[in-house]
């Protein structure tokens, strides 16, 4: 693997189990895309005292917040988001959420940089997932709208198939993806405005590193393949053979365009992917 993981404090007790099970997710998926709470600032909109407090369970992030990492650690958002509707319920049941802008203003000038102001300490083992307690009958209610919206959302979609490109259809990146072993995608490059496009995201920042998934990249694996890096197959999973064929990818344009070979997908090699 070409990230470390962070080591974190305990969450408090006192958390209720559905804004635990987010914080947890959040606290994953911030470790597996290698990003310090410095770099995850710069990426967003939130500063890193913010991501401090959300990823201790000391303030409950917003949905935007939420959203925002998901984008800066290379992931689709919609199951965290999933995650926070229900957190969000029970967080409002029981404490009052400050609102972003009133946070923003009134947070201090000087942040912390020590590992136990950051929350993340060398001494305790990475957070586990932990199991969803079923939730109360007002979070119940919500879960279950959720899925319904997904049955509904996800009927749509195949019926309408959004992964295929059209000209009124907007980019594959507006669907769900969802990895089943096995499943690859076929690939239909073309070139829009003067840049590549294999239909299935139109990003240009989007970071991946391995263990990233989703249509973005299955759009970088087809404009791999079309540059003539053969992975074994698309899948939207930014796995061993996908990092090896970046390598490559960036070592033979290395000279030319200036790209470093670390086998990571960000703007720079996202600009060659698409010339």
């Amino acid at each position: 693997m070409g990230w470390s993981m962070s080591r974190w404090k305990e969450l408090p007790d006192s958390l209720d189990q559905r804004v635990r099970q987010l914080v947890v997710q959040m606290r994953r998926m911030k470790d597996h895309s290698g990003l310090s709470l410095a770099a995850l600032a710069g990426r967003t909109a939130y500063s890193r005292s913010s991501w401090e407090r959300y990823l201790n369970g000391k303030q409950l992030p917003s949905r935007q917040a939420v959203e925002e990492l998901a984008r800066a650690c290379g992931t689709e958002p919609s199951r965290l988001l999933v995650l926070h509707e229900v957190a969000e319920q029970s967080w409002n049941g029981g404490m009052e959420t400050t609102e972003e802008t009133t946070e923003e203003t009134t947070e201090e000038t000087t942040e912390e940089t020590t590992e136990e102001t950051t929350g993340e300490t060398a001494g305790e083992p990475a957070a586990e997932p932990v199991a969803a307690p079923v939730p109360h009958r007002r979070g119940l209610w919500v879960a279950l709208a959720v899925v319904a919206v997904f049955i509904v959302a996800g009927a749509g979609l195949l019926a309408a198939r959004p992964w295929q490109r059209e000209d009124t259809q907007p980019p594959a990146e507006a669907a769900v993806f969802e990895h089943k072993p096995g499943r690859t995608y076929s690939c239909d490059v073309t070139r829009e405005n003067g840049k590549l496009h294999a239909g299935r995201s139109d990003t240009d920042t989007a970071l991946l590193v391995q263990g990233s998934a989703g249509w973005e990249v299955v759009e970088a694996q087809c404009l791999l393949v079309h540059h003539g890096f053969e992975l074994g197959g698309v899948d939207g999973v930014y796995g061993n053979k996908s990092e090896r064929a970046v390598k490559r990818f960036q070592r033979e344009n290395r000279e030319e365009h200036g790209l470093v070979v670390d086998g990571k997908i960000g703007p720079h090699t996202w600009k060659v992917l698409r010339d």
